[in-house]
């Protein structure tokens, strides 16, 4: 079984079932506040009204608020530029298969090297190829809106609602935890250098990183206290 799970790639998450919860609630939210505003306040209509690629990145700031991906650097960096990149592609490159191949290969490089990976990024550049008449007739307003208006509404969004439960806050640098003070908690040097040995991208944050270690070092292996108070658990 456990052979079967690793080939899956399903991972270790003993996350309560009231996280789970308050993590439905909010993607229901976002979304249905998204809508909203966007028809209502923007006025936009039809295929514009709201990009797919914004279901994701709800997935990510309400069911893993604390995952670097998950940041506003992320959400708004991958979103814009995948959709700059998205757009010139649909308008320079002769061919809807490689206009597309170009767009979500470019944004992934470029969001890599400027430190805003997100997901949905990727898709959101897609949007821009292949998302029919509606998108290609905005042209570069399609940076703007609806995509960067959207991504300031969803950020507005998770800031406010994580800041209704102590265990979540958005960004996550508003958590507050206390420091480990083990002599053995690794230094950002040591955590930079671990990360570059692996060599891939490892969505969790660096404080998270120490404080995994600081419970696993001091023999609290139950994290019955850090549970209780609701603390992400990876």
């Amino acid at each position: 079984m456990h052979k079967l799970n690793a080939l899956l790639g399903i991972e270790l998450s003993p996350v309560s079932y009231r996280e789970k919860l308050v993590s439905t609630a909010g993607g229901l939210l976002a979304i249905l506040l998204l809508i909203l505003l966007n028809e209502r306040v923007l006025h936009l209509t039809g295929a514009v009204t709201l990009i797919g690629s914004m279901g994701a990145s709800v997935l990510l700031l309400f069911a893993v608020p604390h995952g670097q991906l998950s940041q506003p650097w992320p959400v708004l960096g991958g979103h814009v530029v995948s959709a700059l990149i998205g757009v010139t592609c649909a308008r320079w490159i002769p061919g809807l298969e490689l206009a597309a191949a170009l767009a979500v290969g470019l944004s992934i490089g470029v969001m890599h090297q400027l430190k805003c990976l997100h997901p949905p990024g990727a898709a959101t550049a897609l949007s821009a190829v292949l998302g029919g008449g509606a998108i290609h007739e905005l042209g570069f307003s399609f940076v703007i809106i609806p995509v960067l208006v959207n991504c300031l509404l969803l950020l507005g969004i998770a800031v406010v609602f994580n800041m209704c439960f102590e265990w979540r806050r958005y960004p996550a640098c508003l958590v507050h935890r206390e420091k480990p003070a083990l002599p053995g908690t690794p230094s950002h040097e040591d955590i930079v250098m671990a990360l570059r040995s692996i060599d891939t991208f490892v969505d969790v944050s660096e404080d998270e990183l120490i404080l995994l270690n600081r419970l696993l070092t001091s023999g609290r292996v139950s994290l019955s206290t850090e549970a209780r108070r609701g603390s992400p658990v990876l």
